[in-house]
């Protein structure tokens, strides 16, 4: 582990593990999954895995000030926690969180405070998130966007989010599967 894991971890696990710990459970499979695709990143894979086992702290209860996971989690990593400023804007903008802002009417706080991280690392964090189920294990994003969509309603906020959200959730799957099968291409 590099000393930014060596950091998140415990953070994470700190904010979840006890009020959350199917939270906790979700936030180390997310992990796992940015280890998975290491190989695509290069010097960014350190960096996508902390934002990935911190990408939903703004869930926990210490936390949440808006009720928007990617905002409060963000929030508290800039102005507490110190954390690395492009963690922080990989935790505010994870998993097309810009949508869902738009629809809370806190799109413009999103993107005033937040800048966006380049877009691969925004794939490859969304692509970790919604191929990871609650539990922790390994999924596929219909899979995902249909159980979260199953578990809000699909009437509430968050299942018309992430049904608008999903044409780009799978385009972002693709583009980062497209990136593991060129690397896996390349000679040795």
């Amino acid at each position: 582990m590099s000393e930014l894991t060596e950091w998140a971890y415990p953070l994470a696990e700190s904010l979840l593990a006890e009020p959350l710990p199917r939270r906790w459970q979700h936030s180390q499979g997310v992990a796992e999954r940015a280890r998975a695709i290491a190989p695509i990143l290069g010097e960014d894979a350190e960096l996508l895995e902390a934002a990935a086992v911190l990408h939903d702290i703004g869930y926990s209860p210490d936390l949440a000030k808006t009720g928007f996971h990617p905002l409060d989690g963000a929030r508290y990593l800039r102005d507490v926690a110190n954390a690395d400023e492009r963690v922080v804007n990989l935790v505010a903008h994870h998993s097309c969180a810009w949508m869902e802002a738009e629809a809370r009417g806190l799109r413009d706080e999103l993107e005033g405070e937040f800048p966006r991280e380049a877009a691969h690392l925004n794939d490859a964090l969304c692509f970790c998130d919604m191929n990871t189920t609650p539990d922790g294990t390994p999924t596929n994003p219909i899979d995902r966007v249909n159980e979260i969509t199953g578990r809000y309603g699909p009437d509430s906020l968050i299942g018309t989010f992430i049904r608008r959200a999903e044409p780009e959730i799978l385009a972002s799957t693709s583009r980062v599967l497209e990136r593991v099968a060129a690397v896996k291409r390349q000679p040795m």
